[in-house]
Formats: C-alpha cells, sequence, structure tokens
C-alpha cells in the first residue's frame, strides 16, 4: 500500500509553512469557506519549492461557519460553484510555472457528497470540466467516488490520520466524543491502518490527512518514522 501524506492549507493557520515541508501533497481553500487571492498564491508558491502536489480544496459558500453547515443547493449552481474554484486555483498555479493535480472537497460539501448521488455528480462533472486529467479525492466507497470514476476521473480514497472512524467506516461526527484524535501516535500510527481496514479495499493507493495545525502531530509522526512516498508515483 502506498500512502500520500496530505493537509488542507491556506485556511488562516500559521502552519501552513511547516506543514509543506512535512505533507507530500496538499489541499488549498479557494476561498469559499476559508483564503483568498492572496492565500492562494502564497500556498502555491510554497508548494511548488517544497516539491508538495497541488489540490483543490472548494467548499459550499460559507465562510461564517467554515464550510461546515449543510446545505441543499441545486446540481447546477454546485456545478458552477465547484468549477469556480478549481478553476482560480488552477490559474493560479499556472501562473507560478506549477500543475494542479487533484480536488478535493472540503467540510461538508465533502460529507454530503460521500451520501447524495446528485451533489457528487454536479463535483465530479466540474473536477471533469476544468481538466479530466484531475484526480478527484473522496471518502471510500463513497457516492463521489462512485461519480468520479463515471467520468473516468482518476480517484483516490481518503483516510484521516487525525479522526475517529465509526463502525461502518464514515467519521466520527464533530460534535460527538472521539471526532478529533490529537495523540499522534493513536492518530498516524493507529488511524492510518485502522482507517483503511474499515474501508473498502479496492484501491491500493490511498491518501492520510491531517487538517492544519491539529495535523501537525501527525506529519511529525511521518517525520520521525520516515513514511513519505514519491508524491509523483501516484498523485502526478
Amino acid at each position: 500500500m502506498k500512502i500520500d501524506l496530505n493537509a488542507d492549507l491556506g485556511e488562516g493557520c500559521a502552519s501552513d509553512a511547516e506543514l509543506l515541508t512535512l505533507v507530500s501533497s496538499a489541499n488549498i481553500a479557494c476561498g469559499f469557506h476559508a483564503g483568498d487571492a492572496q492565500t492562494m498564491q502564497a500556498c502555491v508558491r510554497e508548494a511548488i519549492k517544497n516539491g508538495v502536489a497541488i489540490g483543490a480544496h472548494p467548499s459550499f459558500p460559507d465562510r461564517e461557519n467554515f464550510g461546515r453547515s449543510a446545505m441543499q443547493l441545486p446540481p447546477e449552481t454546485v456545478f458552477a460553484q465547484t468549477l469556480y474554484q478549481i478553476g482560480a486555483l488552477a490559474a493560479i498555479t499556472r501562473a507560478q510555472g506549477g500543475v494542479m493535480c487533484h480536488v478535493k472537497p472540503h467540510g461538508m460539501l465533502y460529507n454530503q457528497a460521500a451520501k447524495e448521488a446528485q451533489l457528487a455528480d454536479a463535483i465530479a462533472r466540474a473536477v471533469y470540466a476544468c481538466d479530466p486529467a484531475l484526480i478527484l479525492v473522496g471518502l471510500a466507497g463513497s457516492e463521489l467516488i462512485r461519480a468520479g470514476e463515471r467520468y473516468g476521473l482518476v480517484t483516490r480514497e481518503e483516510v484521516f490520520a487525525d479522526r475517529g472512524y465509526q463502525a461502518d467506516g464514515s467519521l466520527v461526527p464533530r460534535s460527538q466524543p472521539g471526532a478529533l484524535i490529537e495523540n499522534e501516535e493513536t492518530g498516524a500510527g493507529a488511524n492510518v491502518g485502522d482507517g483503511a481496514t474499515r474501508q473498502s479495499q479496492k484501491y491500493h493507493r490511498r491518501m492520510g490527512n491531517g487538517h492544519g495545525a491539529n495535523g501537525l502531530p501527525t506529519w511529525r509522526w511521518r517525520a520521525r518514522t520516515g513514511v513519505r512516498p514519491p508524491i509523483t508515483s501516484y498523485i502526478c
């Protein structure tokens, strides 16, 4: 199994620069839940400098609640908003001489797309419309993964190194105990394996995600253990 160590960046955390020396890919906020044109440019510049694969992190338009509010929007609205966000980051990346490699939805957009087929289809269609070569990242066995496959996109399943898992392989809701794991050995050492074994084994290449500053203990664990596979072999 190959594991890509991944983090969400450009969300206002002071730890972005340090994280970019530890991870192998990054999801950069595109302005709808956090970030703006300047933070996108800064993150892209640092990612290129550190050889980190660049991905877009589109969200519902929900800066007030950091993209964590459930929304019921028409599929065409979600398509347009997603295309707008990933297109912006792709242009910023290209202008700095880089290549955007993947797309991972953020927060409630990600969670709802795991279960809602029409929403998942709108996201996958937007990714395909922007660039059919982009990789679509989603929860294993989710509607988003299935939608990406229908459009012929390369998909990647994700394991969260700093989140708790339920028996069915879904994430423990943030409102419940055990949703966030801050112990670095438990988070990285156990969850990468736990999430992988609880989820479908169809794919053998996975992404381990740590959220912003909360992800630092996980990736420091990675730095000690030397877990950092070559990103070029399976992301770009």
